[in-house]
């Protein structure tokens, strides 16, 4: 039995704005959430690795979900993201998540404690029987040291709630063979591998620069969707520049925020530490990049105007972030 999609395809791994002193700008955070579900998101993913879920509090990751559902007014989906390296406090938050209205819930693998493949499933299977939520698996090895290696990937899929892979490790060949041997859907977790994931049947993207440019990603899941190869591939080369200024030479949380705030869409691009703002030989190669820009639909570079002393190091927020 094939499983329904609940998530939609175009997701937005969405960065959370931020005042110049590093604490939310919860207006600025509920303007861009309309603007991307205006623009064609179906779903936001919040509190995860782009919205700076190491550094946010559980209740500022909460307060997300709560607003997200405010804001997309039953438009588009809100999942939560990120969770915990402590299985006890990832479960703890995606309950309260689930109580503050989340449908659905990223789970990344633990990082940092580098477990074994058998802790890796067990940290999944309890989180996934703690809620009713459909659960994404997020799969990028770069950022947490150990991949879910295939055999858990099929072990995982066996529990009802698992129903979902965000693939960031861009191996297609692993992509074919799980999308052969289970009914996961699978979303691209790296930009420019959103088309080539979705040509072998990929069902969509978890997208941090659609942050900047949600637009194009629709056009290039509707374009995938009627079967036009040569619709959606224009779209992703006109987005190669733009994807190679918000994910190669800083973190994509700082660069989309720099990229924002350029284009006026955020109040500052501050981050919280242990993040900075590029520093002028990274700021100079975005800038590079952004200018490379044309004919992305909905927006307009000839208005970028970046703030190379406002993206200038890094915010100490009030209340420290929640680790356990």
């Amino acid at each position: 039995m094939s499983i329904t999609n609940p998530f939609g395809q175009v997701l937005v791994a969405m960065v959370t704005p931020m005042q110049a002193d590093g604490e939310v700008d919860w207006p600025a955070t509920e303007a861009l959430m309309d603007h991307l579900i205006s623009h064609g998101a179906d779903g936001i993913v919040v509190t995860g690795t782009t919205g700076e879920t190491s550094t946010l509090t559980d209740k500022e990751k909460l307060q997300l979900v709560t607003v997200g559902k405010s804001v997309s007014a039953g438009r588009a989906k809100i999942i939560t993201g990120g969770g915990s390296n402590e299985t006890a406090h990832a479960i703890e938050l995606y309950k309260a998540s689930e109580k503050a209205g989340a449908d659905g819930a990223m789970v990344v693998t633990p990082y940092y404690n580098k477990p074994t493949q058998a802790g890796i499933l067990t940290h999944f299977r309890l989180i996934a029987d703690a809620t009713d939520l459909p659960v994404i698996l997020y799969d990028i090895p770069g950022r947490t040291g150990v991949p879910i290696q295939h055999d858990t990937i099929l072990r995982a899929a066996k529990h009802p709630n698992i129903i979902a892979v965000k693939d960031a490790k861009g191996d297609l060949m692993e992509v074919s063979r799980i999308l052969n041997e289970t009914e996961l859907l699978y979303f691209a977790g790296d930009d420019g591998m959103a088309l080539p994931e979705m040509a072998i049947g990929g069902v969509g993207l978890i997208s941090v620069t659609a942050n900047i440019a949600p637009e194009p990603y629709r056009i290039m899941v509707d374009a995938v969707n009627r079967g036009s190869l040569p619709e959606a591939t224009e779209q992703h080369k006109l987005l190669e520049p733009l994807v190679r200024a918000t994910m190669t030479h800083v973190p994509g949380t700082v660069a989309t925020k720099y990229i924002l705030h350029g284009l006026g869409r955020i109040g500052s691009p501050r981050v919280r530490l242990p993040l900075v703002g590029p520093e002028e030989d990274q700021a100079a190669k975005i800038e590079a990049d952004v200018y490379a820009v044309q004919g992305v639909p909905g927006v307009d570079f000839s208005n970028f105007r970046p703030d190379r002393n406002a993206a200038a190091g890094g915010a100490l927020p009030k209340v420290a972030g929640t680790t356990r």
